[in-house]
């Protein structure tokens, strides 16, 4: 068993939408970034590639490169697990927290999670979403941003 973690925190911004676990939510301001700035599949993707030992988003999706401007990040996903299956890991199960304040999460994380299970291929019962605030305090209680974390469990073989 590999185990990885990931994270990722972006800002919010007017006059961008905000995706997370590859859902359109409807909001006043979306999430500042290079590609859709998913910060779920984002970390989701860092904790796919700690558990394989294969580094960070950064070094296989790099924000200069012109390939990933506002790409959806599900196709990162997507290519996240080729990368892992051509070393012959599985997916055991993710399990994710997303930290906002605004809005309301919960009516979203089925499709969040339907979207992730897709994009990598396994059952949805091997992803788990949740949603948490920040009770008020810092940049996530004050709405400023949106931040994610994730834990990744790979297996060798069809786990």
């Amino acid at each position: 068993m590999f185990i990885g973690i990931g994270y990722d925190i972006h800002r919010l911004v007017p006059v961008r939408e905000l995706v997370l676990g590859g859902v359109t939510i409807p909001s006043d301001r979306g999430l500042l970034g290079h590609s859709d700035a998913d910060v779920l599949v984002h970390a989701v993707i860092d904790s796919i590639l700690g558990a394989a030992g294969m580094g960070d988003i950064g070094e296989h999706f790099p924000d200069t490169d012109p390939r990933y401007k506002d790409i959806s990040s599900l196709k990162l996903l997507a290519q996240t697990k080729k990368l892992i299956k051509n070393k012959g890991y599985t997916i055991s199960n993710i399990d994710a927290t997303v930290f906002a304040e605004a809005p309301r999460l919960s009516p979203y994380k089925d499709r969040m999670r339907k979207n992730i299970s897709r994009a990598l291929e396994c059952d949805e019962a091997r992803v788990n979403i949740k949603a948490t605030t920040a009770e008020g305090l810092g940049a996530i209680g004050r709405a400023e941003g949106i931040a994610a974390m994730s834990i990744a469990l790979l297996v060798i073989g069809d786990g």
